[in-house]
C-alpha cells in the first residue's frame, strides 16, 4: 500500500465522507425501529436502544482513523472490529430489529479485512447467523417465525458476502491506482531530474567549448606573442612593437568575447559584418601573428544563414586556425575555403604543416568540440592527415531549418 500525497487523493479517501452519511442512516433507521419495535416489553428495547448507542462513538473514535487508513493498522482494525461485534450481538439478541445494523457492520468487516478475506467472512457469518440464535434461545419464538428469521439471515449473509467483494475490489483497484500514481509522479521527478542534469551537463559542456574556443584561444596567442616579443626586443625591436600591439589588440578581442559569453551573446567576430569577413579577418590574424600566408576563398552565392550554422563555422575556423599556429610550423600555409550551396555550406582549413597520424588518438579536445558542434546541427566535421602531408579540417552543414534540439543557437 502507498503512503502520502498519492493515496490522500486517491478515489476512496474523497468519497468517505459517502460512507459516513451511510453509516449514519444505517444506524439512525436501525435505532428507530429499536424504539418503535412492538416486541418484546419497553426495558428490552431501551437496553437495546442503549447499547447500540455506543457504538457510535466506538466508530467515531476508532472505526472511522482505521477506515480511512484502508486497514493498514492491523492491531487497530481488529480491536475496532471486535468491539463493534461485541457492542452489537447483545442488543440484538434483546430486538430483533438490530439486526438491520448488519448492513453498516458488514461492510466495515470488508474495508478492514480486505486484504484478509477469510477472516471477513467468519466476522460477517457471526453477524448475521448469531444475533438469531441469540434472539431464538432468549425469546423461544414460533417456530415459523423463527425460520422466517434465520432465511432472512442467511440471505443477508449472502448479499453481505456478494456486496463485500465489490467493496473489496473497489478498493484494491484504488490501492493500486495509488500506488500507479506514486510511481508516475516518482517517474515525473527522476525524469525532471534527469532532465535538470542533463541540460547542466550540456550547457556545462557548451561553455567548456566556448572557453576554448575563445578565452582559451585568446590566452594561447598572447603567450606566443610574448615568446616571439621577448626574442625581438634587443634585435628587432620594430617587430616587437608590432607583437605588442598585436598582443594589446588580442587582449581586448578576448575581453570582448569574454563579455560577449558572460551576456549570453553571439561571437564578436559576426557582429561586423559576414560570415566571409569574419572569416577573412581571422586569416589575417593568423598571418599577423604567424607570419604565414593565409589565403581566402569563397565559392558560392554567399548568403545569411541562421545563426546557428555560422557560430559553428566561424568557431571552427578559430579552432582550426588555432591548431595549425600550434602544430602545423611556423611558415606552414594555410587555405581556408567557404563552399556555399543551395542545401549545405562547408568549411575546409588546410594547412601544409607538419601533420599528424589521425589514428594515434592524438587529436584533442578542440577537434572534438568541433565535432560535438557540427553535430548538434545536423551536420558532419572530419580531420584528415598524416606525417609530413599537413591537416586538413572539414565541416559541412545543412543550411535548413535547425533540428529541434538545435534551437537554441550555440553561442
Amino acid at each position: 500500500m502507498t503512503t502520502g500525497n498519492a493515496r490522500d487523493g486517491d478515489e476512496w479517501s474523497s468519497r468517505f465522507p459517502r460512507w459516513d452519511a451511510y453509516f449514519a442512516v444505517v444506524y439512525t433507521a436501525t435505532l428507530i425501529f429499536i424504539l418503535g419495535a412492538a416486541t418484546p416489553g419497553l426495558i428490552p428495547r431501551v437496553a437495546a436502544a442503549v447499547l447500540f448507542t455506543v457504538a457510535v462513538p466506538w466508530y467515531i473514535v476508532v472505526g472511522r482513523p482505521a477506515l480511512l487508513a484502508e486497514g493498514e493498522d492491523a492491531r487497530r482494525s481488529l480491536v475496532y472490529l471486535i468491539g463493534a461485534v461485541a457492542l452489537f450481538l447483545p442488543p440484538s439478541f434483546l430486538v430483533g430489529e438490530v439486526r438491520l445494523a448488519t448492513f453498516a457492520l458488514a461492510p466495515q468487516c470488508f474495508m478492514l479485512l480486505w486484504t484478509r478475506m477469510r477472516r471477513a467472512l467468519v466476522l460477517i457469518a457471526i453477524v448475521n447467523l448469531v444475533p438469531v440464535v441469540g434472539w431464538g434461545l432468549i425469546w423461544r419464538p414460533a417456530p415459523d417465525v423463527l425460520f422466517f428469521n434465520s432465511v432472512f439471515a442467511v440471505v443477508t449473509l449472502a448479499f453481505s458476502a456478494a456486496f463485500g467483494g465489490w467493496i473489496i475490489r473497489i478498493i484494491t483497484q484504488s490501492a493500486e491506482r495509488a500506488d500507479l500514481i506514486a510511481e508516475l509522479d516518482a517517474s515525473r521527478e527522476a525524469v525532471a531530474r534527469l532532465s535538470a542534469e542533463r541540460g547542466a551537463l550540456a550547457e556545462r559542456a557548451r561553455m567548456s567549448r566556448e572557453i576554448h574556443d575563445t578565452l582559451a584561444q585568446g590566452f594561447t596567442s598572447l603567450l606566443m606573442l610574448v615568446q616571439a616579443v621577448e626574442s625581438e626586443l634587443d634585435s628587432e625591436p620594430e617587430q616587437a612593437r608590432r607583437h605588442l600591439g598585436l598582443m594589446a589588440r588580442t587582449a581586448r578581442e578576448n575581453l570582448a568575447e569574454a563579455r560577449a559569453l558572460v551576456a549570453g551573446d553571439g561571437p564578436t567576430g559576426l557582429e561586423d559584418g559576414s560570415l566571409p569577413d569574419a572569416v577573412r579577418r581571422l586569416a589575417v590574424r593568423h598571418h599577423e601573428q604567424t607570419g604565414a600566408p593565409a589565403a581566402v576563398a569563397v565559392t558560392g552565392p554567399a548568403r545569411a544563414l541562421p545563426p546557428g550554422v555560422e557560430v559553428v563555422i566561424l568557431r571552427g575556423c578559430q579552432e582550426s586556425l588555432a591548431n595549425a599556429r600550434r602544430h602545423a610550423g611556423p611558415d606552414a600555409r594555410v587555405t581556408v575555403s567557404l563552399e556555399y550551396t543551395p542545401g549545405t555550406l562547408c568549411l575546409r582549413v588546410r594547412d601544409a604543416g607538419r601533420g599528424f597520424d589521425t589514428g594515434a588518438g592524438t587529436a584533442g579536445y578542440g577537434l572534438a568540440g568541433i565535432r560535438a558542434r557540427a553535430g548538434e546541427i545536423g551536420g558532419t566535421a572530419g580531420v584528415t592527415s598524416a606525417p609530413g602531408d599537413g591537416t586538413e579540417v572539414v565541416i559541412s552543414l545543412p543550411t535548413g531549418p535547425l533540428p529541434a534540439t538545435a534551437v537554441r543557437s550555440p553561442a
